[in-house]
């Protein structure tokens, strides 16, 4: 077995080390997601955690890891009355991304349970994380039904398999931790508010730490064991430490004082739910522990607001997670009843509210030289670039979707045939059988029973006879903005309103689950602003911060939208597009640019690509040139007023794009 980098090694990440140990001594916590960029010891830290934890008691030969003190009664292995015991070190199992449901959860053997009646069940993750650590990388890249049940099994300690009406329970508990970046796209609130403590990392900006890290990564790199030996004293002290916290933590005292402080700051903080408050109890009360104290104090309470609420405080999915110190400290003082002083230890001293800032120039004022209706630019120079404009409040679109069924990544969008929905026929298995079509099972088996020799009331089966569930469900797609930022578009209230329509449809690809991607064109050029990705909250910043003035390339627009498109195809076939032009459809600069946009969108309208063209010309004279270049794409147009009274549902329910025709 290779040497782990000791925990007590990993260098300026004591958030991330003291979450870990709360949940370490008291595991109803919740578990813990790392939120951080790479290279931040993320991995690092969670693996060496295991070295830490106390020796657990098994049953010997238990695939369950069930308690000989209490084995589960359900257990699978069972009954364990009388068994004999062993001693082993904790588990860390780690689960892939890319694992299935019955990789997680376990599986029956349904060739068995049909012709035997017999429940052969093979342990999955979750039995074998069983009083241990359930790692779990990139976890925000897991499929959603996948974390549902992860999320489940460590909220109620057990995990239910069903499976053509055969059903196994046994004993899941487990201390849940998991890692991620951000860049690579978030959790949806529902699950973040599942994970007991979350803690943000991120290297550190101190030349002398940053060269503490380099020397003890060579060390370790150079000679494992060795630098493993140099920090055995500390693990070994750590582990201790460990063990009397969970002794002391049925005596420590949770007072109605420190209640009072949870109660009210989970207040202050309009968190949703119960869970909060729950969370921060236990993990006040794991602090108090830590420390050896039989007494919960304010201290602890302020920690555990730090290390529970943060990801409870996103409004909408937009929402960096974060919380207010200052206001967090005034909470506390208030709620802490006759202490008139402020707290002497509270960070940041005084906590003066800070003024508003002053006028700095760069917001103030319209822009200059901008016309009301966005007259295109004259051919020798244009508009300069004019400061970004607010994006407006964003609204509640309904689905745009692809047509046809896909075979792309689980999601909420469109149709396509998925391990999971609804059963629409049956197939022959390749490879191992997941979802049994019993009904179609046994028809292909029934022909041949007399032949077989069937003597008894059961049914004879062959491997042939077995028949796979076809499923249909949802998809999430690629959704591809082309946002012209152009003079013509500068008007600020006008783009004010176009920034709040695609960050609306920005959150609706957030809640469906796709992959994302941001081509802007302005001048004389167009840009990839944001490479497709999972981060619709990295797509939501680049769009804030988007400049515009210049002329309209629309034709370098389109190509370089072609361009990312033939890429992804590549890199990713299986997830179909969704090509959102946002623009009023205007063409200048250059030679011929109206008949060079033309020839652009009818290549675009060659591909298999569902488009809708969101119409942004306003005034009382309007050209309908958006809505050209919607034919042109082989899409539909949707003027911007539309989109904003929400009904672009009964518009583009279904994208009528170059896909349906082909397949006409």
């Amino acid at each position: 077995m290779s040497t782990r980098f000791p925990f007590t090694a990993v260098v300026g990440q004591q958030d991330l080390q003291l979450a870990l140990l709360l949940n370490a001594v008291a595991p109803n916590i919740g578990g813990v997601l790392v939120r951080g960029e790479k290279g931040t010891a993320k991995s690092t830290a969670v693996r060496a955690l295991a070295a830490l934890l106390p020796e657990v008691e098994v049953v010997a030969g238990c695939r369950f890891s069930c308690d000989p003190a209490s084995p589960d009664p359900t257990c699978p292995d069972g009954p364990h009355t009388g068994a004999a015991a062993e001693a082993r070190d904790a588990r860390m199992v780690e689960l892939p991304v890319g694992a299935s449901e019955d990789r997680l959860v376990g599986a029956l053997d349904i060739e068995r349970a049909l012709a035997e009646g017999v429940k052969a069940f093979e342990p999955g993750l979750l039995a074998a994380a069983n009083r241990g650590i359930l790692y779990v990388d990139e976890v925000n890249l897991l499929h959603d039904h996948l974390v549902d049940v992860l999320l489940d099994a460590a909220a109620m300690g057990a995990s239910y398999v069903e499976r053509e009406g055969v059903s196994v329970r046994h004993a899941a508990r487990f201390l849940l931790v998991g890692t991620m970046n951000p860049e690579e796209g978030e959790l949806r609130p529902q699950l973040l508010d599942r994970f007991g403590l979350t803690v943000e990392v991120a290297a550190s900006r101190e030349p002398d730490q940053r060269v503490e890290v380099v020397r003890r990564r060579l060390a370790y790199d150079d000679d494992p064991a060795a630098f493993a030996a140099r920090w055995a004293d500390e693990e070994s002290a750590v582990r201790q430490r460990v063990v009397a916290a969970r002794e002391l933590l049925p005596k420590v005292r949770l007072g109605d004082g420190a209640l009072k402080q949870i109660a009210a700051t989970c207040a202050a903080f309009e968190v949703d739910g119960m869970r909060a408050d729950i969370v921060m109890a236990r993990t006040a009360t794991a602090l108090a522990a830590w420390d050896g104290r039989s007494d919960v104090l304010a201290e602890d309470v302020r920690q555990a607001a730090l290390l529970a609420l943060p990801h409870r405080r996103r409004r909408n999915p937009f929402d960096a997670p974060g919380l207010d110190e200052d206001k967090l400290d005034r909470t506390l003082e208030e709620s802490a009843g006759d202490d008139d002083d402020p707290d002497p230890d509270g960070p940041g001293g005084g906590g003066q509210p800070s003024p508003e800032e002053g006028p700095q120039g760069g917001d103030a004022g319209a822009p200059p030289g901008t016309g009301e209706d966005g007259e295109p630019q004259p051919a020798a120079g244009g508009a300069g670039e004019q400061a970004p404009a607010r994006a407006a409040e964003p609204f509640r679109t309904k689905a745009l979707t692809v047509p046809g069924v896909g075979a792309g990544a689980a999601g909420r969008r469109s149709r396509a045939r998925t391990e999971r929905g609804r059963t629409t026929g049956a197939l022959r298995p390749r490879g191992t059988l997941t979802k049994l079509h019993l009904a179609a099972t046994v028809q292909a088996a029934a022909p041949h029973q007399r032949a077989r020799g069937r003597s008894g009331p059961g049914l004879v089966l062959r491997r042939d006879d077995l028949r796979q569930a076809a499923r249909e469900g949802r998809e999430g797609n690629l959704v591809l903005f082309v946002v012209d930022a152009s003079g013509s578009m500068a008007a600020r209230q006008r783009m004010s309103a176009v920034k709040g329509a695609v960050l609306s449809l920005l959150l609706d690809a957030y809640q469906r689950r796709d992959k994302v991607g941001l081509v802007t064109f302005r001048g004389t050029a167009a840009e990839v602003a944001l490479p497709p990705t999972s981060s619709v909250d990295a797509a939501a910043a680049r769009l804030e911060s988007l400049p515009t003035g210049g002329r309209t390339p629309l034709a370098a627009g389109l190509l370089k939208a072609h361009d990312v498109l033939r890429v992804e195809r590549l890199r990713d076939p299986s997830r179909r597009a969704l090509l959102v032009v946002v623009t009023d459809g205007r063409a200048t600069g250059g030679p011929e640019p109206v008949a060079l946009a033309g020839r652009a969108a009818r290549l675009l309208g060659a591909e298999p690509v569902a488009s809708v063209v969101v119409d942004c010309e306003s005034g009382p004279v309007r050209l309908g040139l958006a809505g050209r270049l919607a034919e042109e794409l082989g899409g539909t147009a949707v003027t911007l007023e539309e989109l904003r009274a929400d009904a672009i549902a009964g518009l583009v329910r279904d994208v009528r794009g170059t896909t349906s025709r082909r397949a006409a």
